[in-house]
């Protein structure tokens, strides 16, 4: 049996007896009363009960419930709420510009907005009403003028569970947005359910949850890995679940509930080395680690495998929001030990998953396979693509090519069939891999905690270099390039004044304003 609806995900749960403990960094914004503790049975009740008030509040089947606040669990929570009265939550970050979130709004004519004051306020301060953009808002933190207030709506019995068919749209989340507005990626029960959280519910040595584990996820919970992630972890039942909402407070909880298994962002993993770093981690007992559908950096992955006193094991996840997992990596310390390389080792990206995903590589102008070892655009064919982009469904039409999925990634597939990644389509630069120059300047030079590569037609790449003071070392920057193609002048900026989407990604087009380089790439942004 695996998991396979969910509205009643969580009621299944307690039918099942599972006794896990979750334990929050925070309370949830929908239950601040509660504390930082639950059990599956006060999880369920708590769902219920929203399904409740969200029926109050006028939200029927088939209509859409936007969720808009501060990252947190309870996206997950209020997602199972709605899809248990019939509703389609659609679950957008409150990093988006007031205007990207007006755009969003009106793309998805939401019956039901469900948000926050500090959302409202600062949409209000940007000249922007997003109470207009739903036919109701309610508010999770107080009344608010307008908007139905949550604690009058607490109470109420929702209605029986509604069922619907496997290919219906189930939940909307959007992409990142790094290069432009995010898209609204439309998956349903067969794909996100049946598909992705039935899959990893699925037992397997190694990598799989066991019961004695403590699993930590600290992710952007409106993404769309938080509702298989949730899914799966929890119907494999393991002793305790550690939510982190914010990674910049997440120390005490770590060392109050280590952790065997860990998840997180890729951005989440660099914020944290320094405290990997340090004798005394919080992450010694972890076994497993897990990146979420990005390619990580070596220094970060080298730092959490030493961090761990025994044996671990690092799955680097590639993917995307509208596919799932499409390859699959395992790394060791011996997998990234060498330093210096101009070719660090997780810029392989392994294979795609077996039996699931079928990758290959096409020339971007013809779409013909191009021969192993050349690069091209990555093209994948998986039976868990989500439904289309709301409101956008010609731009995801245009992604398809003869039943497969343009990735926008560019690519080599190698002789034992792993993919090397280069570059997303928009971002690259020709003969090189701004991945790759960002991959040795961070391995060579500690003091950066991250570095982005911009190239501009007719200029020379820039590197921006994040560092926690600001500033750089230039005799060491100058030995770090020494063998590098050409490159201007690095910009030092701290982490702070880097742009960056929900998920921690930087929003390169919003850097090239920050730092005066134009909007002109080499990249086409045609499959962005």
């Amino acid at each position: 049996m695996k998991p396979s609806d969910l509205g009643t995900l969580f009621d299944d749960l307690v039918d099942r007896g599972v006794g896990t403990v979750v334990e929050l960094s925070r309370p949830l914004d929908i239950a601040p009363e509660h504390g930082t503790t639950y059990n599956v049975a006060e999880l369920a009740a708590l769902v219920r009960g929203a399904a409740g008030w969200l029926h109050a509040a006028g939200v029927r089947p088939g209509d859409r419930v936007a969720v808009v606040k501060e990252n947190h669990w309870d996206y997950v929570l209020l997602a199972c709420a709605a899809v248990r009265i019939g509703a389609v939550p659609a679950l957008l970050s409150d990093y988006l510009t007031p205007e990207t979130l007006q755009l969003l709004l009106k793309r998805l004519d939401p019956a039901l907005l469900v948000t926050t004051h500090a959302v409202l306020d600062h949409a209000r301060d940007n000249e922007t009403d997003l109470m207009g953009f739903a036919r109701r808002t309610l508010t999770l933190d107080g009344p608010h003028p307008g908007a139905l207030d949550l604690d009058r709506l607490r109470g109420h019995e929702p209605p029986r569970p509604v069922s619907r068919e496997v290919d219906d749209p189930l939940v909307v989340n959007h992409t990142s947005g790094t290069t432009g507005t995010p898209k609204l990626v439309m998956h349903s029960t067969r794909t996100l359910i049946h598909g992705l959280a039935a899959q990893e519910a699925t037992r397997y040595p190694v990598v799989s949850t066991r019961a004695t584990d403590t699993v930590c996820s600290a992710l952007a919970y409106c993404h769309g890995r938080a509702i298989p992630w949730t899914a799966s972890v929890l119907w494999l039942a393991p002793r305790k679940v550690v939510v982190i909402a914010d990674a910049d407070e997440a120390e005490a909880v770590l060392w109050a509930h280590p952790p065997t298994t860990l998840e997180a962002l890729p951005s989440t993993f660099v914020r944290w080395q320094p405290l990997a770093e340090r004798p005394d981690n919080p992450f010694r007992d972890v076994r497993l680690y897990v990146n979420t559908f990005d390619a990580m950096h070596p220094p970060t992955v080298r730092a959490f495998l030493h961090a761990a006193s025994g044996r671990s094991l690092w799955v680097q996840v590639w993917g995307q929001t509208e596919t799932g997992p499409l390859t699959f990596r395992f790394l060791t310390r011996r997998s990234v030990a060498e330093r210096d390389a101009r070719h660090p080792s997780t810029r392989n990206l392994g294979r795609p998953a077996p039996g699931r995903v079928r990758l290959r590589v096409v020339d971007p102008r013809t779409f013909k396979p191009v021969p192993v070892g050349r690069p091209g655009l990555v093209l994948a064919k998986t039976g868990v693509r989500c439904l289309g982009y709301v409101g956008e469904q010609e731009r995801w039409d245009s992604k398809l090519v003869g039943g497969w999925w343009n990735t926008g990634d560019v690519g080599v597939r190698t002789r034992t069939g792993s993919y090397l990644l280069l570059d997303r389509e928009v971002d690259l630069i020709p003969g090189q891999s701004c991945v790759e120059l960002e991959d040795v300047i961070e391995d060579r030079l500690s003091a950066v905690v991250e570095c982005v590569i911009l190239g501009t037609p007719g200029e020379l790449p820039v590197p921006v270099l994040v560092t926690s003071g600001g500033a750089l070392d230039r005799r060491g920057w100058v030995q770090a390039v020494r063998d590098l193609p050409a490159l201007a002048d690095p910009v030092v900026l701290t982490w702070d004044e880097i742009p960056r989407t929900g998920t921690g990604k930087v929003r390169r087009m919003e850097l090239r304003t920050l730092i005066r380089r134009g909007q002109d790439t080499f990249g086409s942004g045609r499959w962005t």
